[in-house]
């Protein structure tokens, strides 16, 4: 697979996540792998087959070890100045939903692996997750939530569910 941007046709979301926010100052990384996400069946808790409606769904991005990395900016805001909410954390992966609702069924949610996670905001996901999720935390675009474990961080986004080519110039790299 190409590790470059790609050009698609169609529509595109002037209010999308600008994958390029991811750093500071915004720039198009080195793109140093590329792979397919599996689909999960949740009655067997299991791995089935390849997502393969696009040839890219999770894509390696050169990083500096200990690099900040930061909320993709995007013309939405889910109230008080924020782009997204906070679905998931760990040590080591976030998933960031640009619309209030706790699922990822409708609008754009971003999955980031092979990120340190700020500790203060991980335990403040597990605080809230633990007291039944009716609140979880609050990001604006551009703010720093981690840093780069290695010098790679592998980074997939959704769209209604649907996992999407992160390399498509059109929608995620607007600038570029």
């Amino acid at each position: 697979m190409p590790l470059n941007l790609v050009n698609y046709a169609g529509n595109n979301d002037p209010n999308a996540p600008q994958l390029d926010t991811l750093f500071a100052p915004a720039r198009v990384p080195n793109f140093s792998s590329a792979h397919q996400i599996y689909r999960w069946d949740w009655g067997c808790n299991c791995r089935l087959n390849l997502i393969d409606s696009w040839p890219t769904t999770l894509l390696g991005m050169d990083t500096a070890v200990g690099e900040a990395i930061h909320v993709p900016d995007s013309g939405y805001d889910i109230g008080g100045g924020n782009d997204v909410m906070v679905l998931y954390a760990t040590d080591n992966r976030i998933t960031l939903k640009y619309t209030r609702e706790d699922n990822v069924v409708y609008g754009y949610t971003i999955h980031i692996e092979d990120v340190c996670v700020d500790p203060a905001l991980v335990s403040l996901y597990n605080s809230l997750n633990a007291a039944g999720r009716s609140q979880l935390p609050a990001l604006p675009g551009g703010q720093a939530f981690g840093r780069a474990a290695g010098s790679e961080i592998k980074v997939s986004i959704r769209d209604t569910g649907s996992f999407l080519d992160p390399r498509s110039r059109k929608d995620w790299w607007h600038s570029q």
